[in-house]
């Protein structure tokens, strides 16, 4: 224990040693009087470099985004977090410019746009401000009023309609004929320009303490062609419809040739999905050729500008804007309906990572039902920048818990919040916070949360029958549709959410906590099977409706049904379908956990069938365009098959956290061959594996250098095992213990044999 103490004071000590110290700096900005919502300001700032020699780390802080150009070169592209870290706090970032300085006179371009309001994924200061920090060598630039501040002229308000109140962002409006030309440029001249007004003195409100943002900054693919443009003309204008390669998040550009004062609309074909409208773009032109791009990204499958006539389109394209991480993991089978299926949940996936773990394109916010499902195919997708934005996730919704001990989504937020008790019980839960902990091995993370855990945890309470006492909250949300047996499923959260807290105390060596969570587990196991069992599923007396399946598939996930109760329950889900796709994750869930994979794999193209033949590159809200809750075409919690396939079907997942131990069990039910690739840790995991009625050959590339369990399914009047070109027998098999493969144990199924190898060959006939 004293060893654990020292390491955790020289962490604390070395993070304190290179941490920037932001004590006593500035923040800038205008004159109060002229702050406003929506509002563009331009700052920039000349200095001199003595010697351009190694690192060059600029610091910066806004409410709410900006752009960056050193020397006239564009450095980042949308920087800033979303704000709340905390419900008081800011983020900043961390920017190397080494590059793009140069010995000598230089100069520093930032565009702020402060969006003024609250939304609810982001939390408004309530004043626009910059605080910046250039570290090189000896030499230090910081943000004061001998900075150049100037409101940008060219942006104003667009005419109605607005995006929905849940975006803190606004329409873009520009016309420039108001343009500040070249402003950002190193050579232009600023004199005339005011000098930034000093809003406070870190630390200080409304900014409050600055924490780093700890998810990268976005890809930025530059300017890129559409794959097709049309042109359609009407009687006053040409309505041009540019093609993106699939549903993508963009910003548009166009360059034309005009007189000025034409009105130019820019939205996507997405601009009112799930029912309410989402952002756009208004351009005004100004005499001869010109270019604009809208810097507030849009997403959809098309691009739409609407030009008055007489306008000349030069070049039309756009900028993939998205998050910054490589997207190593693949799923591949002979049905190409699973493939469809996998990629659509990838990039429905990639479209809902950006600030946070976002739900859906009208609201850009972070519901913790979605982010649970979308951090699971997070990780079985990305590298580890995408476990990034999983524990940020995670990290701020312990931070926004409320001094009761109430959990509330979507965080962060300044617009609403609301206690769903389900969603909040599954965020901590088995499917949520640890299964980050099992799949990266972040016990920091899981030491940081679980006092919030456990405070959260016992809001709850359980009657003397044994059963879980209601906790409404403040929206009592189980999922979309009808015949929710929401009492059967509640309990069934709970227990999910005490193995969660469980496994914590466990690794956290809180013998006592893991006890009595332990004896609560077994409490609400035992009533659950006394009073809602009626012999053939799982339903509440007093509930009315059609027994509902969402209830018993999480039963089954729960560990309330043994084998002799899924073999009932089975037959009832073959029949039964109303889950929405939110809920059906957890059902065919139950199928691919009890081995039953032909039906759970039947159940699943059953379910998405329409989803994944349809045009769009997206999954759904609902089972329906426009359905339930607005009906979104691009929803993370749809995607749940994506970790299924590859959890289950292709069968790799890890046994101990941070992959330090794992499995490749595949369960191929009515395929024939599948490939499957998984990112772990800092490595990855490949299995290529093909069966026939007379035999099974896989192939493994490990790249972890740990050992690992390989699970070989038993087939009847098999020969021979040949494993990495060596033969064997059934009995031969059951001997082997080399040095690099040896045998383990047996089940009615499978041989599980151990091994350490990085390439792995075996075939069964």
């Amino acid at each position: 224990m004293k060893i654990v103490r020292i390491s955790i004071l020289i962490l604390f000590c070395f993070n304190q040693l290179y941490a920037i110290d932001f004590s006593g700096m500035k923040w800038i900005s205008i004159d109060e009087s002229l702050m406003k919502p929506n509002q563009w300001i331009c700052f920039r700032k000349n200095f001199n470099v003595n010697e351009n020699k190694g690192p060059a780390n600029f610091y910066i802080a806004v409410d709410s985004k900006y752009w960056l150009w050193i020397n006239g070169k564009m450095v980042v592209f949308e920087g800033e977090l979303k704000r709340g870290p905390t419900p008081q706090d800011t983020y900043y970032d961390k920017v190397d410019i080494s590059s793009f300085l140069k010995k000598g006179n230089n100069s520093i371009a930032i565009l702020v746009w402060y969006w003024g309001k609250d939304g609810f994924c982001h939390k408004n200061s309530g004043k626009p401000g910059l605080l910046a920090k250039l570290v090189l060598n000896k030499q230090q630039v910081n943000s004061d009023e001998s900075w150049k501040v100037q409101i940008h002229p060219a942006y104003g308000e667009s005419a109605p309609p607005y995006p929905n109140p849940r975006l803190p962002e606004s329409n873009i409006h520009f016309d420039a004929q108001k343009d500040i030309a070249g402003w950002e440029q190193y050579n232009y001249d600023d004199r005339h320009w005011d000098f930034a007004r000093v809003g406070g003195i870190y630390p200080c409100s409304p900014w409050n303490k600055l924490i780093e943002r700890p998810i990268p900054n976005w890809y930025d693919s530059g300017i890129l062609p559409y794959d097709s443009v049309s042109y359609q003309n009407d009687s006053t204008h040409l309505i041009v419809k540019a093609r993106l390669p699939r549903n993508l998040s963009v910003t548009p550009f166009l360059k034309i040739r005009s007189v000025e004062g034409k009105l130019i609309d820019i939205r996507t074909d997405n601009y009112k999905g799930g029912s309410e409208y989402n952002v756009r773009a208004e351009y005004i032109t100004k005499n001869g050729e010109q270019e604009f791009e809208a810097y507030n990204y849009v997403n959809g499958h098309q691009v739409i500008y609407t030009l008055p006539k007489g306008i000349e389109v030069v070049s039309l394209g756009y900028r993939e804007t998205r998050y910054n991480t490589k997207h190593i993991g693949k799923f591949e089978c002979n049905d190409d309906f699973y493939n469809k299926l996998w990629i659509k949940a990838e990039n429905t996936m990639n479209l809902n990572m950006r600030d946070a773990i976002q739900d859906a394109d009208r609201e850009r916010s972070q519901w913790w039902g979605d982010a649970v499902i979308v951090s699971g195919e997070i990780l079985y997708s990305c590298d580890t920048n995408g476990t990034k934005l999983i524990k940020k996730a995670i990290k701020n919704l312990v931070d926004w818990q409320k001094p009761t001990g109430v959990l509330f989504s979507p965080v962060p937020t300044g617009k609403s919040y609301k206690e769903l008790p389900a969603q909040m019980l599954a965020s901590i839960g088995k499917f949520g916070f640890w299964n980050y902990y099992l799949y990266s091995g972040d016990s920091e993370t899981i030491r940081y949360v679980y006092p919030s855990v456990k405070k959260y945890l016992a809001l709850w309470a359980v009657e003397s029958n044994g059963l879980l006492i209601h906790r409404s909250g403040d929206w009592d949300w189980y999922d979309w549709g009808n015949n929710i047996d929401a009492t059967v499923m509640e309990n069934a959260w709970y227990c999910l959410a005490l193995e969660s807290a469980y496994n914590m105390a466990l690794l956290l060596d809180l013998k006592e906590d893991a006890l009595a969570y332990s004896k609560k587990m077994q409490v609400i196991n035992q009533a659950v099977n006394s009073f809602f069992w009626n012999g053939h599923e799982y339903r509440s007396p007093n509930y009315r409706g059609n027994t509902d399946d969402r209830t018993n598939g999480l039963a089954v996930l729960a560990g309330f049904a043994d084998q002799e109760k899924w073999q009932s329950i089975r037959h009832f889900l073959n029949g039964y379908a109303n889950a929405g796709p939110y809920m059906e994750k957890y059902i065919l869930e139950s199928y691919f956990q009890q081995g039953d994979v032909k039906l759970g794999l039947e159940r699943m193209k059953n379910r998405y069938e329409y989803m994944v033949n349809h045009e769009y590159t997206t999954l759904w809200e609902d089972w329906r365009i426009g359905g339930s809750g607005g009906g979104s075409i691009n929803h993370g919690w749809a995607g749940g098959p994506l970790s299924l396939l590859s959890e289950y079907i292709a069968g790799i997942r890890p046994l101990e956290a941070g992959w330090k131990q794992f499995i490749i069990k595949p369960q191929l039910g009515n395929l024939k061959w599948v490939n499957c690739t998984v990112p772990a840790a800092n490595g990855m995991i490949d299995v290529r594996i093909q069966k026939t009625d007379g035999s099974f050959d896989l192939k493994a590339v490990n790249t972890l250098r740990c050992s690992y369990i390989v699970a070989i399914p038993k087939m009847a009047g098999f020969k021979k095992i040949n494993i990495n070109d060596k033969e064997y027998d059934g009995l031969s098999l059951l001997k082997l213990n080399s040095q690099n493969v040896s045998f383990k144990e047996a089940d009615n199924d499978f041989w599980y044999l151990k091994t350490d190898l990085q390439q792995l060959k075996i075939v069964v006939n």
